[in-house]
């Protein structure tokens, strides 16, 4: 009978680079969660563009439910429970994978790429 290890070593033997780089690395994530470059390279402060609410929005002359900002380029735009969903929009045109609620009291982030969410 294999031992455990002789069974790992077969077995990432029978694995492609493709399948032992993923294992190797969320093994080595244990506890932290699901990580995402782009949140570990957000360092900015950016200031809001808009900062009495959505960019689009107001020139639409709509409303919004909630704000989201891009940590990229301060541009402010609605959330998806918002008719127009500016921010993911924005997202879609621009590139600029992270965003920050722009909600009073609220600190969290989301990378549109990994789709990722971070307090």
């Amino acid at each position: 009978m294999l031992r455990k290890a002789q069974w790992l070593i077969l077995l990432l033997l029978t694995l492609s680079i493709k399948e032992r780089t993923f294992i190797n690395i969320h093994m080595n994530q244990k506890d932290r969660g699901p990580s995402c470059v782009h949140l570990d390279q957000v360092v900015k402060n950016v200031n809001p563009k808009t900062p009495e609410g959505c960019e689009e929005c107001l020139q639409m002359g709509s409303t919004w439910v909630h704000l989201r900002l891009c940590l990229n380029c301060g541009h402010v735009g609605c959330c998806d429970q918002s008719t127009n969903k500016h921010g993911t929009k924005h997202f879609h045109s621009s590139g600029h994978p992270i965003i920050r609620s722009y909600e009073p009291g609220e600190n969290w982030k989301w990378c549109f790429i990994d789709e990722i969410f971070k307090e």
